[in-house]
């Protein structure tokens, strides 16, 4: 499987209100591997985590919470969800670092993968603090899932709550579990998050504020044009430059007065993180099935509960929002609003 444009980008927005929103890309070259369909899943749903061969079985628990998200290759799980308490969760690619536990029958009873992982905090929990309270009860475990093409995805996971309260949730060296605040709601990729918050010291020039003119001898030199103060940040689509780009956004990001406002500046803030499939295949391996590196761009509201999104089939932004659903009584289900796989564009008629 190709991973040369497996490079998501997260961000998080607070308002002056104090209400927070959150936003990623999603990318994936190996297929379009269906990322454009919308999962929902009601309260009392019985989840069976995904179980090895020859195996009796793994984890087993009932929600408590209804959520909605993005779904892959038709299963129940996906890039990221939003649940029905504003409790937000997002896988983020982390190959290279992230090792999961090996199974082991004893245990079996406890045991998950990455995948159930992020279905049972968004069935269980309402708040980060939960989630870090409970995290040492299961034990995250290497199974091989032929419908992900024999491939162990490795990632990492962010999760915030309404109160802005933000983590980064790693696995590594066969199952070691690593928790990090999430600096300014920021995460990319590989290498481990704590060597991208080293890597931010590198970047301590950085500044919205414009650099004054030099005079040298009888010369003056002067910038020229806005944005002198961000010479230097980088503009490649590497995990680290990326992080980096994405830091200076949200730290220099305008009051928001109101979530509306934010969700779609983080909507503004993520096409910079667009990524064409030209500039990081070369062409004779692009694939024929996408359009774009990046599938899906997504924002969650998490004070007003509403998940919005477009995708690389129409651009045009949607939502849903959670509080007009009863999840005792709704179906478990899958949206496709892409059917037609067509951009949408509004026609303006003269007089």
């Amino acid at each position: 499987m190709p991973t040369s444009a497996l490079s998501c980008t997260g961000l998080s927005l607070k308002t002056i209100n104090g209400d927070i929103t959150v936003g990623r890309t999603m990318e994936w070259s190996h297929n379009a591997s269906l990322q454009h369909k919308i999962g929902i899943y009601p309260r009392g749903k019985k989840y069976e985590a995904l179980k090895p061969e020859n195996s009796d079985g793994m984890m087993k628990w009932t929600g408590k919470y209804g959520y909605v998200g993005m779904t892959t290759y038709g299963l129940d799980m996906g890039p990221d969800g939003l649940n029905e308490k504003g409790l937000s969760a997002a896988f983020f690619y982390l190959p290279g670092y992230a090792s999961y536990g090996k199974f082991d029958k004893q245990t079996a009873h406890k045991s998950l993968t990455m995948g159930d992982f992020m279905k049972w905090i968004l069935s269980t929990f309402s708040t980060v603090k939960e989630v870090k309270e409970n995290i040492n009860k299961v034990k995250i475990v290497s199974v091989i899932d032929k419908r992900f093409g024999d491939v162990d995805h490795p990632l990492h996971l962010k999760v915030t709550d309404p109160s802005g309260e933000s983590i980064i949730i790693e696995v590594v060296e066969n199952g070691k579990v690593n928790i990090y605040n999430a600096i300014l709601g920021v995460v990319t990729n590989s290498p481990t998050y704590d060597w991208h918050l080293t890597n931010l010291k590198n970047y301590l020039h950085l500044s919205p504020k414009a650099h004054n003119a030099i005079k040298t001898k009888d010369v003056v030199f002067s910038p020229l044009g806005a944005g002198s103060g961000m010479i230097g940040l980088p503009g490649d689509f590497t995990p680290p430059s990326r992080f980096i780009r994405a830091a200076a956004m949200v730290s220099t990001a305008r009051p928001l007065k109101t979530t509306n406002d934010a969700v779609f500046e983080l909507f503004r803030m993520l096409d910079n993180f667009n990524i064409p499939l030209g500039v990081v295949l070369p062409q004779e391996q692009i694939p024929t099935d996408i359009e774009s590196a990046t599938q899906i761009t997504s924002v969650s509201d998490l004070t007003n509960i509403t998940y919005y999104y477009h995708t690389m089939y129409n651009r045009q932004v949607r939502k849903i929002d959670l509080k007009k659903i009863n999840f005792d009584t709704i179906k478990e289900q899958v949206i496709d609003d892409d059917t037609g796989k067509e951009h949408r564009v509004k026609e303006l008629l003269t007089k």
